[in-house]
């Protein structure tokens, strides 16, 4: 079964709402008039009844009608009898006029209610010299005071349906148009937005929430789409090296020494497509907004200074850590902030001479550390492209032969999911990297 729309459901309640409050109104306006005529109809056909009366002529012991007053509605009846016979009456119902003449037959003054028709007559017989010559009997009906009220209250009611179907269809044009407008963006141009403005009505709240939703929309095919580019631009390296290995290895016998180096080289690249693997999953994760919980930032430091303690020794290179006396906490887990921090170390440890120190430190409601090695330095043209998946500065061509620059642009990524970032400064000599995130 279909469900009917808004515009219906409303433009139904707003009737219904306004046809009880009618009823109400006019059941209320009734109870009241029915009262006043209960009263006033009584003094309007006697007056009539006596208007008629004086009216008549008497010739020669009979009734004759004289001017007949003009000023009658059409809800005022007028009956003459002679006798029993009537020589003037109106086109009324069969009850009303058996009720008329039963009425005649009485000579006296008396009034009489027809139910069926809702009509009230008054009776004022004609006497001269004693003898009873004929009665006037007068009616006004009473139903027709309902029936104006009753067609008024349609005539509202029907004015009330067209104006409310008329401003529900004027108010809802503009959410119908922007609901499919929203519905249009979201499939082929998500970037599109209302852009009407800080909100003052229900319209412009309701561009800012559509605005609102397109944004979330559009960041998280951004997000998606940025994904699916670092999974494949990332792990291409690692497994052409695997599978690279893999086919020499079974292209001829080798020596046990040679098969264990092989087996070492592909070792490493499985490490390192797991490390990519959980670091875009992790980003993902954070930016999704997943709880990042605390940890200590001495003790991120020092456990990664132990994972890079192997590179270190390989390259020479001597790390140490430094800090204020008070403990310091980084607002994200132990584990993502050393999948941010552990990069760049290991960075500083292949282009570091002989000495890598790890400050850490406090600004403002972050949590610094400061990563400086002896090596060539960054030139000024770099700073922002060793960020970029795959790229690498030129200085660390004759020096890195493993990696596939994808270090830096994994932790970068992972710092700004968390509210956090990675910078760089120039110089001629000594890399300095500055790792900013949230504190505890």
């Amino acid at each position: 079964m279909r469900r009917l729309g808004l515009r219906s459901r409303l433009l139904l309640t707003v009737t219904a709402a306004v046809t009880v409050a009618l009823i109400g109104l006019i059941t209320g306006f009734n109870l009241i008039l029915d009262h006043v005529l209960e009263r006033d109809a009584r003094d309007l056909v006697r007056t009539r009844a006596v208007t008629q009366l004086d009216s008549l002529h008497i010739v020669q012991g009979r009734l004759r009608l004289g001017e007949t007053p003009d000023d009658r509605s059409s809800d005022a009846y007028v009956w003459i009898f002679a006798g029993p016979r009537a020589i003037e009456q109106p086109r009324v119902s069969a009850e009303t006029a058996r009720a008329a003449r039963a009425l005649a037959a009485a000579p006296r003054v008396r009034f009489a209610d027809v139910a069926a028709t809702d009509t009230r007559l008054y009776a004022v017989p004609v006497v001269a010299g004693g003898q009873h010559l004929g009665t006037v009997v007068a009616g006004v009906s009473l139903k027709l005071a309902l029936l104006a009220s009753t067609v008024l209250a349609a005539i509202v009611l029907a004015v009330v349906f067209l104006a409310s179907r008329w401003l529900l269809d004027a108010a809802l044009r503009p959410v119908a148009r922007m609901t499919r407008q929203a519905a249009e963006w979201s499939e082929h141009d998500p970037e599109h937005r209302f852009a009407l403005g800080p909100p003052h009505d229900e319209l412009t709240e309701l561009a800012a929430t559509l605005d609102g939703l397109l944004d979330r929309l559009a960041a998280s095919l951004h997000h998606e789409r940025r994904f699916s580019a670092e999974l494949s631009h990332e792990l291409r390296t690692p497994l052409a090296r695997v599978r690279a290995e893999a086919e020499l290895a079974l292209r001829r016998d080798r020596q046990p020494r040679e098969y264990r180096q092989a087996f070492q080289l592909i070792q490493r690249n499985a490490d390192q497509l797991t490390r990519t693997i959980d670091a875009l999953v992790a980003a993902a994760r954070y930016e999704a907004g997943v709880h990042r919980g605390t940890a200590d930032a001495w003790s991120v430091a020092e456990d990664v200074v132990r994972a890079c303690s192997g590179l270190a020794a390989d390259r020479g290179v001597t790390v140490s850590v430094g800090g204020p006396d008070w403990r310091l906490r980084v607002g994200i887990d132990a584990d993502l902030a050393e999948r941010v921090l552990q990069p760049v170390l290991e960075n500083a440890c292949r282009y570091g001479t002989s000495t890598v120190h790890v400050a850490i430190g406090r600004k403002n409601s972050s949590v610094i550390y400061t990563i400086d090695d002896d090596g060539p330095g960054v030139r000024p043209e770099e700073l922002s492209r060793i960020f970029e998946p795959g790229v690498r500065g030129t200085a660390s061509l004759p020096i890195d032969d493993e990696g596939a620059g994808l270090g830096l642009a994994l932790a970068l990524r992972l710092a700004r999911s968390v509210k956090g970032d990675i910078v760089v400064d120039a110089a001629p000599s000594g890399g300095r990297f500055h790792v900013r995130l949230p504190s505890g």
